[in-house]
This record gives structure tokens, C-alpha cells and sequence, in this order.
């Protein structure tokens, strides 16, 4: 759909930004805020907020940065202060109807609009909040004003040079804001919310059928390593809950009789580069590249550590394993994606050993019982997940892509709609 430019447009006196319509205000950030003393500030710092004046089922909740970059409220999930304490900090109070702004980390710049909340509210040390002026400005279009600031790159301009990026409340008030009419604010605001809302189905749409093609993608992997390629062949009980009958020629025991599994070496961030001659593998699959290699050949990988402990990767080559991933290595011939993809059938995840951080005990693995086909027959298994995993997996990349393209779709037009380079005021019914 295309859509119509307004009639004048002046200069706006910003390169970056250009011609904007004639009776639209540039200004800045500052300028758009409430009078309130307290309209635009930081959350508490160092000794005005640290972990031992946090406590449960407290008077006043704590927002955190990560609403901000969420945009997700679950006052269950918020950490929380006595009123004692809030006295203290009470600039830094928020309510309803305030925009909250992540400071520091890799989602610096951020924002959402706070909604309902039952207690009273402070923003933490690594947000800011931003009341609005809701005689000149809507608060929705400050908060899409942000958010296309932040899409395009502008906000990220202002950070400090630090070890971690942040942001400092002097130059984020120096954020230039268009400003139309209210009347023209709240048409536009309509028009955003009605494309923004069609396109947000499509995108859950992409993102629902990539969940059913992950499972089928696990149903068809469980299956065949379950029961194999011929359904017309006799079965026998397994004596493994999750397996049920397999094939009555095939084999069921434990890993470690076919395999030795061990954890790989520690590897420190300071040794891994972008690029590099030999690939470092983790708990997740592929790291980076570092100048040396604890393992040549072809094998599994079982990640050991953190909540996706238990999925599998496959090496090849010449690569580090680092203490996160459990190397699989065959003691006797085996079809190694066979193996890797037995072994995703059986959800290693749920044995991790509760801790601090889910981990994987590799003893308990190995003990573990599984169905070993004929080696012939464990290549004919390969073959038919390799092909139809395959095809899975392009349909998944093809719906991942096409959820990249909404969401440029998404940002190009909130761009296009809050700096006037369409006009969208008559498209309302």
C-alpha cells in the first residue's frame, strides 16, 4: 500500500532527519517532558539501592531495564522494596502512564510505556522514566518518537565510551521530537495502531508455524529412531518407558557400551575470535575460532550447561570443545548422525541435575538405555532424517525470513509515519 506525502514540508534544520511537514515543531526531548521536577531521572545508584534493601512482598516495586526492552509487566516477577526505604529515593518514583527507558547493557536506548500497577514504583539503577507533557504531546507518540530513534540508530550515538554502554540523562534530553498537532498525534497513533496490530498477526502467525515445525521436526526424528524405516516389521517391548516396542532385531543398551562421553576443555573468551583457524564448539553449537584444537574426526556434541543443556551439535574436523559441550566418541562403528539424532529423540535435557544452573551429569548419560539398529539400517535412518529434516529446516528458515522481513516492514512504516514522510490522516474511517 502506498500512501500520499502531506502538501509542504520545510526544512528541518537536522541532516539527518530533513524535510519534515511545514506545520509540524521540531523540538527537543526536554522540551516535551512534564514541568515536574522529577519528569525525567535516573533510578537510584550504588548505596541508594543495593541487593540487602530488596525484600519480599515489599510495599513498592522495583521496574528494572528489562520491561523496558520487553515491554512485559509481571508485577509476580518484580523485585521489591519496604516504603522506608522508597522515602529515599522517592524521585525516582514512576507510575502509570510513564516511559521507561533501559540505561545501560546491549539493549541500551529501549522503551516502554508503564501500564496499571497495584503498589507504588521506582525505576532501578539501570532505567530511566519519562513523564510526558500531555498537553503537548500524546506519551504513545513520545514512545514511538524513541522507539524510531532507537530503530535508526540515534540513540546509540549517545552513549558514554564505556565498558558497557550507557546512556546519561543531558543528552538524551537533546533528542530532537517532531511534534504535530494533538489532533494529527492521535490520527496518526490510530493509523500505527491498526497496521502495527495487522502486522504483529502475520509476524505470530510465522512464529506459530515455526513452533509446529519444530515439532514436526521432533516427531518425525523420534519416530524413526524409535521404530524405524519398515512398519511392517516384527516389535518387542524395550523395557525403556519412553521407547515402548522397537523393531525385535534391534538392539537396546546403554550409551556408554557404543560411546565414551567427556566434557571438552576450558577455553577463556580472551582465546576466541570472530574468525580463525579452528572452530570453538560450546554447550549451544559454534562460538567462534580460537589457534589450537582438542579433537580431529566427526562427532556429536551434547551441551552440558545452562537451560538448553542436553541439545545436540555436530562437529567436524579439526575443533576445541570447551568444558560446556560433552564430546561423544564412538568406542565401536556407528552412524554418527544416527547417534546425534538418537540422542536428540531421547530429551537429554530432562535428566540435567538441578543447581544454581541446570547442568548434565555425564555419568547419568551414559548409563542411559537406547535402541542401536543394525549398521546398515542406522545409515538407511540417516539418510531419510537428513532429507527430511532438511526440507523442515528450509521451511523454517523460510518463515524466520519472511518474520525479518515484517518486522523491516514494521519499522519502515512507524519511521515513515512519525517523521511526516507519508501522510496517513485520511486513511481512518
Amino acid at each position: 500500500m502506498s500512501f500520499p506525502r502531506y502538501e509542504k514540508y520545510k526544512d528541518s534544520g537536522v541532516e539527518w532527519l530533513g524535510d519534515v511537514p511545514e506545520h509540524w515543531e521540531v523540538k527537543k526531548l526536554k522540551h516535551v517532558k512534564s514541568l515536574s521536577p522529577n519528569a525525567f531521572v535516573d533510578g537510584p545508584f550504588g548505596s541508594n539501592l543495593k541487593s540487602e534493601h530488596f525484600v519480599d512482598d515489599g510495599d513498592v516495586y522495583v521496574i528494572e531495564s528489562n520491561f523496558a526492552t520487553q515491554g512485559q509487566l509481571r508485577t509476580s516477577e518484580l523485585k521489591t522494596i519496604s516504603y522506608n526505604h522508597f522515602e529515599s529515593i522517592r524521585r525516582s518514583e514512576t507510575k502509570e502512564g510513564d516511559i521507561i527507558i533501559a540505561k545501560i547493557g546491549a539493549q541500551f536506548g529501549k522503551s516502554a510505556i508503564l501500564g496499571s500497577i497495584d503498589k507504588p514504583a521506582v525505576v532501578s539503577g539501570n532505567s530511566m522514566k519519562l513523564t510526558i507533557d500531555d498537553e503537548i504531546c500524546e506519551t504513545l507518540w513520545a514512545y514511538w518518537q524513541l522507539f524510531n530513534l532507537k530503530a535508526n540508530g540515534k540513540i546509540d550515538l549517545l552513549v558514554n565510551a564505556t565498558a558497557q554502554p550507557a546512556l546519561s540523562l543531558g543528552a538524551m534530553n537533546e533528542l530532537i521530537f517532531l511534534l504535530p498537532p494533538k489532533n494529527e498525534q492521535k490520527k496518526i497513533l490510530n493509523f500505527l495502531d491498526r497496521e502495527t496490530t495487522k502486522i504483529d498477526e502475520l509476524i505470530a502467525e510465522q512464529q506459530r508455524l515455526i513452533e509446529l515445525l519444530k515439532e514436526k521436526r521432533q516427531a518425525v526424528i523420534s519416530h524413526v529412531v524409535a521404530k524405524g524405516l519398515n512398519p511392517d516389521v516384527p516389535m518387542k517391548d524395550s523395557g525403556i518407558e519412553w521407547l515402548g516396542e522397537v523393531p525385535e532385531h534391534w538392539d537396546v543398551m546403554a550409551l556408554k557400551r557404543i560411546a565414551f562421553l567427556k566434557s571438552g576443555d576450558t577455553i577463556t573468551s580472551n582465546d576466541i575470535e570472530e574468525t580463525g583457524e579452528y572452530p570453538v564448539y560450546g554447550g549451544n553449537g559454534l562460538r567462534g575460532y580460537t589457534s589450537n584444537y582438542t579433537h580431529d574426526g566427526e562427532y556429536p556434541l551434547i551441551g552440558r550447561q545452562g537451560a538448553l543443556c542436553g541439545n545436540i551439535n555436530y562437529a567436524k574436523g579439526r575443533f576445541w570443545a570447551s568444558e560446556h559441550a560433552v564430546v561423544v566418541s564412538l568406542i565401536k562403528p556407528m552412524i554418527i548422525k544416527w547417534l546425534g539424532e538418537t540422542l536428540r529423540a531421547m530429551n537429554l535435557n530432562q535428566y540435567s541435575v538441578s543447581a544454581a544452573q541446570p547442568g548434565l551429569s555425564v555419568e547419568i548419560v551414559s548409563n542411559l538405555q537406547l535402541p542401536v539398529p543394525p549398521l546398515t539400517e542406522q545409515q538407511s535412518i540417516a539418510t531419510v532424517l537428513n532429507r527430511e529434516i532438511t526440507k523442515i529446516e528450509k521451511l523454517i528458515a523460510e518463515a524466520k525470513r519472511a518474520i525479518e522481513l515484517l518486522k523491516e516492514r514494521r519499522a519502515a512504516l512507524i519511521s515513515a509515519a512519525v517523521t511526516g514522510k507519508i501522510d496517513v490522516r485520511g486513511t481512518m474511517l
